[in-house]
């Protein structure tokens, strides 16, 4: 059997019921990190709305809707604002704005870091966090990064541990990145299930020349299918960034959605209600996996790094649960893991317990 994640993430339910021979549409995925709530009923009825004149127009390539509003929820000027077909299309542009030699990264970490720099001709420099801090690095090993590499990723929280870096940290790689002249680049995909005002960076952008942030609206919001993101950073890496981008690569009806999450009055409670229901169901998911012999990492986002008992694989682990309808990251492609580990998402209490039940009758 080949890897389920032969494409480099999770989610992809068309290999696994290839592989397993079962109904995608059955399976019970856990692998990708996704709000159990849903979309917010705003972006459904702008969907059904819009329906018809996004699919008929060509969408606005210059984001002016969106960029208004977004830079109106953050306070910080249009011009430091570049909107992506996902937080991915903004790394694959800050890569080719910048043409780095050598990028760092803090393994493990998402992968499209290491990806995305590859296709692009760059060297990757890796550095390991250790499992006793969470696999966080030391301020050293980043240290020793930004002096060496011309772009660094940090995770914040981390993807595939959800571990967040302490922001007064982070705010001084930002200066030591400015004097180094290297761009560190803050992915804050899922701070939305943290404390985003206590924890982002984007603040620290206006003084911080070398500075990139990068969010996702995706995964709190739901949306992962229409694909939408964005940068914060100063005026000429957004315009370097933009300068690369191709001609409507949002389409109008991520637009359409980003444009109704901005203006949903209901957005405050949805986005406490969902925090409210990660932060009980994470906690209590993390005990019935430590009762099973499953050792699990402190997160502060939707999923969870996992290691399987002694005598399993994350692969075998894997398969096994997908026989039961049920799809698992295995993680053990990560630079800095084992073939033990594994992500899980957190998702409502039904779901979770049908997970730790079926992983119950495979390991007991």
């Amino acid at each position: 059997m080949g890897t389920i994640e032969r494409f480099g993430h999770g989610g992809d339910v068309w290999t696994a019921a290839d592989a397993f021979g079962v109904d995608r549409k059955a399976l019970l995925d856990f692998s990708a990190n996704i709000n159990p709530l849903g979309p917010p009923s705003a972006v459904i009825d702008r969907l059904r709305r819009e329906m018809m004149p996004s699919i008929v127009h060509y969408p606005d390539p210059g984001h002016r809707q969106m960029k208004k509003l977004l830079a109106a929820r953050l306070g910080v000027d249009e011009a430091l604002i570049s909107i992506g077909n996902g937080a991915a299309e903004c790394m694959a542009l800050l890569l080719l704005a910048i043409r780095p030699k050598r990028v760092g990264v803090i393994a493990p970490c998402f992968s499209e870091y290491e990806t995305l720099s590859r296709k692009f001709g760059a060297e990757v420099m890796h550095r390991v966090g250790s499992e006793d801090n969470d696999f966080r690095a030391t301020e050293t090993q980043l240290t020793e990064l930004i002096e060496q590499a011309d772009v660094v990723f940090i995770g914040h929280p981390n993807n595939p541990n959800g571990a967040l870096y302490d922001r007064m940290l982070l705010g001084r790689l930002a200066a030591l990145a400015e004097a180094a002249s290297t761009i560190l680049v803050i992915d804050e995909a899922f701070i939305d299930f943290a404390n985003e005002e206590e924890h982002s960076l984007i603040p620290f952008v206006h003084r911080c020349p070398n500075l990139i942030v990068l969010r996702s609206l995706t995964k709190f919001y739901a949306i992962p299918g229409l694909r939408l993101g964005y940068a914060i950073a100063q005026p000429q890496h957004i315009a370097a960034m933009s300068a690369m981008q191709v001609a409507w690569s949002v389409n109008g009806l991520a637009l359409a959605a980003g444009e109704a999450l901005l203006t949903d009055e209901q957005a405050d409670q949805y986005a406490a209600s969902t925090r409210a229901l990660i932060d009980e169901e994470r906690a209590a998911l993390r005990q019935q996996l430590h009762r099973l012999g499953i050792r699990t990492w402190p997160s502060v986002a939707n999923f969870l790094l996992c290691r399987a008992p002694e005598g399993w694989t994350a692969k075998s682990l894997q398969a096994e649960l997908c026989r039961s309808g049920i799809l698992i990251r295995n993680c053990d492609m990560y630079v800095g893991l084992t073939e033990r580990d594994f992500r899980l998402a957190v998702k409502d209490r039904d779901a979770n317990a049908i997970v730790a039940s079926a992983l119950a009758a495979v390991l007991q």
